[in-house]
């Protein structure tokens, strides 16, 4: 059944609500071990979508999240622990915080709060760092969180256990608190922020060249996940009554994370899958522990059975389900497929503005290598220029310079009389820049209508943008494909899909890199066809990266030639393949053509 994407989200949140109170309903019916074992899991999987939030949209693996889930349960169990026993066992408390006692719910309120502030400031520094550098912070983060608990004697009691807390969880309040924190994260999974997290999880390079910014997005889905990890923790800390530090270190990280892997990291339905297989296995294992017998034959105990089972079911999942039990989408998506809506739209608007792109003598050098030497150039919008060179000239490099994802070590990129210089690959596409890649750079697990989506949201301040990403799909002949993912495509369309995704900007002044590439005659004639559209109707001016010499030669207003880094001749097609450097260096000596 084809149905329209709001439609999973629905479909999703009442399949929560009827398991989620189903579930309670059979615990409670078979006994009072059933639902304890039911409110751990619950409880258990907040934690497991509380990390997901972040790591499962960012790509981030993190360490870190139980440490949240500590704060929000020492923060909880301050403001609910009865003020005599407070005052007993916690005499260097301040006095408006020993004279307070709130209900469960206010102070899971304000532990979360507190939490998603702390989560803030800790997020602004990890948000800086990249690959496996966040993950190693995230790791300290759970160590120094665990270090500051065990010293700061006067609020938690340090190591020793912090008890007396109101044990107000039970099977009915943790189901809340899953149900809640589950439509939180399905939700964000598909708003604004949740799509352009993903785009930056499937390639952070291309997500910023069409407005995309990264770290605010980390960002945001840090504190979320921070939040949810909180809850969690205050859940846990009313359930259990008393708790220590150790509560919330490496053990739980673990279990929590291989519930995460286990089932899919990138899903909903996945920290679910992860959750309930990672519980029952823990909960059959443990019952072995103490030992067993089959067929006369006694089992001696075995000490650490659930850790070394949950450890070779983490393997089995890495060898044979990389992407977990419940792979890369969400059950909704797999039982009703999706419809991406792409209705007619009017054609993409003409360019109102008339601002010439001007890069002025672009120096380039990494150490000791100078790649780009002293280049200047000039595009204006409703002309084609060609930039061609041999392999390692330096096109691609001074493309990155001209769309931000380089910053040149000398001279000045302007559009019109604003200085673009030094800026980031979004804040250069917020200026009507986009660019297109050498080695094609699509979101490759998001279908065609999200990848064109998220460029469209991404830059404009997100106005009209449906309606743009809908035009540049049409404009590039894709409105078919629109549902499928963009990796499964062809790779001709894989490179209309980056062209439909740079359009979807709006852009006044268009880069593209080797867009011809791979493809046969037929699609490359195709492709020039759609690009003098682009001019002609929209008045896009065109940079053109290619060595196909006989489509530079028939598309291009004028042609730049660079050779080891050197701008060594620029004109018309015709004067470029009568130059004798350009006949020399890039097509040969002895050649005319």
């Amino acid at each position: 059944m084809i149905v329209s994407p709001r439609l999973h989200i629905v479909a999703s949140c009442l399949a929560i609500l009827v398991l989620g109170v189903g579930a309670v309903l059979v615990a409670q019916s078979v006994g009072a071990a059933s639902e304890r074992i039911l409110t751990v899991f619950f409880i258990s999987l907040i934690g497991v979508v509380g990390i997901g939030i972040y790591t499962g949209n960012s790509g981030i693996l993190s360490f870190g999240h139980v440490a949240f889930m500590g704060i929000g349960a020492y923060a909880a169990s301050i403001l609910t622990l009865p003020v005599p026993l407070k005052t007993a066992t916690l005499p260097k408390l301040p006095d408006w915080l020993a004279t307070t006692q709130l209900d469960l719910v206010s102070a899971t309120v304000i532990a979360v709060a507190f939490t998603a502030v702390v989560a803030l400031v800790i997020g602004l520094a990890i948000g800086r760092l990249e690959g496996s550098a966040a993950v190693i912070a995230t790791l300290g983060l759970l160590i120094i969180v665990h270090g500051v608990i065990i010293g700061w004697r006067d609020v938690t009691r340090g190591a020793q256990s912090f008890f007396g807390v109101p044990r107000d969880t039970g099977v009915w309040t943790a189901a809340i608190g899953c149900i809640i924190a589950l439509l939180v994260a399905r939700f964000y999974r598909d708003s604004i922020s949740g799509l352009r997290l993903r785009a930056g999880r499937e390639d952070a390079i291309s997500a910023g060249a069409v407005g995309v910014n990264i770290r605010r997005e980390r960002l945001i889905a840090w504190v979320l996940s921070a939040a949810v990890m909180a809850l969690a923790g205050a859940l846990l800390a009313h359930f259990l009554g008393a708790f220590s530090a150790k509560k919330f270190y490496f053990p739980d990280t673990f279990l929590l994370l291989a519930m995460l892997i286990v089932g899919g990291m990138s899903t909903v339905t996945g920290a679910i899958t992860g959750a309930v297989v990672i519980t029952l296995v823990t909960e059959f294992l443990r019952r072995l522990e103490s030992g067993f017998s089959i067929a006369g034959f006694d089992m001696p105990p075995v000490l650490g059975t659930a850790q070394i089972g949950i450890g070779l079911i983490i393997l089995f999942a890495m060898f044979r389900k990389a992407d977990g039990l419940a792979g890369k989408k969400e059950w909704e998506e797999r039982v009703f497929h999706s419809s991406a809506d792409v209705a007619e739209s009017p054609e993409l608007r003409g360019l109102q503005e008339d601002t010439t792109l001007r890069a002025k003598n672009l120096t380039m050098r990494f150490g000791g290598l100078t790649a780009v030497d002293d280049v200047s150039l000039s595009v204006a919008p409703g002309e084609i220029v060609g930039l061609i060179g041999p392999n390692g000239s330096g096109k691609t490099t001074y493309l990155n310079m001209l769309s931000g994802i380089l910053s040149p070590s000398e001279g000045r990129v302007m559009r019109g009389d604003e200085d673009l210089t030094g800026l980031s690959s979004p804040r250069v596409a917020s200026r009507g820049i986009a660019r297109t890649f050498q080695n094609i750079r699509l979101f490759r697990d998001l279908s065609v209508h999200q990848n064109v989506l998220v460029a469209a949201l991404s830059t404009k301040g997100g106005d009209d943008a449906r309606a743009r990403a809908h035009r540049a799909i049409a404009r590039m002949g894709l409105a078919e494909k629109a549902a499928e993912d963009a990796g499964t495509l062809s790779y001709g369309d894989q490179r209309r899909v980056e062209i439909a995704r740079a359009l979807a900007c709006q852009p006044s002044i268009l880069f593209l890199d080797e867009p011809a590439a791979g493809m046969n005659r037929e699609e490359t004639a195709a492709l020039m066809e759609q690009l003098r559209g682009l001019t002609r109707d929209l008045g896009i001016g065109i940079l053109l990266v290619d060595h196909d010499l006989h489509l530079i030669n028939q598309l291009c207003d004028r042609i730049a030639v660079l050779n080891e880094g050197h701008m060594i001749a620029e004109g018309s097609p015709a004067e470029i393949r009568r130059d004798p450097q350009v006949i020399e260096a890039y097509l040969g000596p002895g050649k005319e053509h």
